[in-house]
C-alpha cells in the first residue's frame, strides 16, 4: 500500500482539462478502472438543472456499457439526485458529505471492487479529489460543465481551489 501524505491528497491522478463529456473511456479502462463514482453538480449538470446535457448523457450511456456507475453528490436533495440517476438507470448517494469518507466507503463496498479499480470523477479538488484520494481511488478532475456539455470558461471556485493547491505546492499548472 502506498502512503499518501496530506499534501498529495489534493493531487488528482488525471487532470485532462476537459469536461466529463470529453473524457476518454479507454484512458480509464486500460488502467483497469471498472467503476466510476461521479459527482453531479457542475460535473454532470450546470447550475440547478435536472436534465443532463446531451453530450454528458451520451458519455454516461457509453460509460455505463463499460463501467459500473454511481452518482455521488453532496447535494442534500434526494429527489433531485434521484431524478438525475433515473435518466441513466444508476445508483446514487445524495448528501454524501465529501470529503468525509463514510458514504464513499459504503459505495466502494456496494461496488465490490478494490478501491484502485474505481475512479472518482468530479470538478472539485477539496471535495471530490480529496475524498477519492483518501480512500485510494483513481481521481479525475474535470472542468465544470455548461448546458451544452462544453467547459465552463470562468469557474471561480475551481480557479480558487487550483490557486490554493498551487500555493500549497500540490499543483504546478
Amino acid at each position: 500500500m502506498v502512503k499518501i501524505t496530506c499534501r498529495h491528497w489534493l493531487q488528482p491522478n488525471w487532470d485532462p482539462g476537459l469536461t466529463v463529456a470529453h473524457l476518454s473511456l479507454s484512458h480509464l479502462t486500460v488502467r483497469g478502472i471498472r467503476a466510476a463514482v461521479l459527482d453531479v453538480d457542475r460535473t454532470l449538470l450546470p447550475g440547478h438543472d435536472v436534465t443532463l446535457p446531451g453530450p454528458v448523457l451520451a458519455w454516461l450511456m457509453e460509460a455505463g456499457q463499460r463501467l459500473q456507475l454511481h452518482l455521488f453528490s453532496n447535494n442534500p436533495s434526494r429527489s433531485r439526485i434521484s431524478d438525475v440517476a433515473a435518466q441513466i438507470g444508476v445508483s446514487f448517494t445524495a448528501g454524501a458529505g465529501k470529503p468525509r469518507r463514510g458514504a464513499l466507503r459504503r459505495v466502494i463496498a456496494d461496488l465490490d471492487l478494490p478501491a484502485e479499480r474505481i475512479a472518482m470523477i468530479g470538478d472539485r479538488l477539496f471535495t471530490d479529489v480529496l475524498c477519492g484520494n483518501r480512500l485510494g481511488l483513481y481521481t479525475v478532475l474535470v472542468r465544470p460543465v455548461r448546458v451544452d456539455g462544453g467547459a465552463c470558461s470562468n469557474d471561480r471556485i475551481q480557479r480558487l481551489e487550483r490557486t490554493l493547491a498551487r500555493c500549497m505546492g500540490v499543483l504546478t499548472a
